[in-house]
């Protein structure tokens, strides 16, 4: 089992968290590969919110990178402690992620998160941040395309075209499912775009989302709705 402890100084206001991020953004690392798509381990990570209840559950599954079994899974349940400000959602996510990390006695392979790596206003999202700290590769799949453009890819399973920041490709709209509207994939750390859209194909063999996002997406509901007794 490999702790993944939460810096000591993690902040508790926007001015400390943006400077976190312009700290942290120069160690991301983009010209690694990455693990071939196919072997060892993938490990979903998604989180959800009881608001009423400021509750957070974070859900991490780790899958066969080859069947897409599920090898092991680990939840945490906290108290959100940073208020909810766009572009800076790690920092309300990250603790109880780090914890169900720890939890895990395989070891985690490649990292897929909800939501994005370097497809960020100031290119360090949630997958980013997390392959920093950890030291893991990791990449984003998300639903939307944030606030960037991209022009719509063909339709067959596979398409992709590229999603921009002006001239900047920061990640790329991909179809996982022929004549169903794309994700959205970006490098977080340690893995390069190429192989990050790779991945996600090989994660969607019968659905839009990888299986990796839609097994932790059940399982952290799941964990939400037993805190709640």
């Amino acid at each position: 089992m490999i702790s993944y402890p939460l810096p000591s100084d993690w902040p508790a206001d926007e001015k400390a968290a943006r400077a976190v991020q312009d700290a942290l953004r120069d160690r991301v690392v983009l010209d690694e590969p990455g693990p071939p798509p196919g072997t060892g381990h993938v490990t979903g990570v998604d989180v959800a919110y009881d608001d009423e209840r400021d509750v957070v559950a974070a859900a991490v599954v780790v899958l066969d990178a080859a069947t897409l079994d599920v090898v092991e899974e680990a939840t945490a349940v906290g108290t959100v402690a940073f208020p909810y400000v766009p572009g800076l959602l790690a920092f309300r996510e990250i603790p109880a992620v780090l914890t169900a990390l720890s939890g895990l006695t395989a070891d985690p392979g490649l990292v897929v998160c909800d939501g994005y790596g370097i497809a960020h206003p100031r290119r360090f999202g949630l997958a980013s941040h997390l392959g920093v700290l950890t030291g893991l590769a990791t990449m984003g799949v998300a639903k939307n395309p944030f606030t960037f453009s991209y022009e719509a890819p063909a339709a067959p399973r596979g398409s992709a075209s590229p999603l921009l920041d002006g001239a900047e490709e920061v990640g790329r709209a991909l179809r996982t499912r022929e004549g169903v509207k794309p994700v959205f994939v970006s490098a977080g750390h340690r893995v390069t775009l190429a192989n990050a859209c790779a991945h996600a194909l090989r994660l969607t063999p019968r659905y839009r989302l990888p299986e990796s996002t839609r097994r932790a997406d059940a399982l952290c509901r799941a964990a939400l709705r037993e805190s709640a007794g």
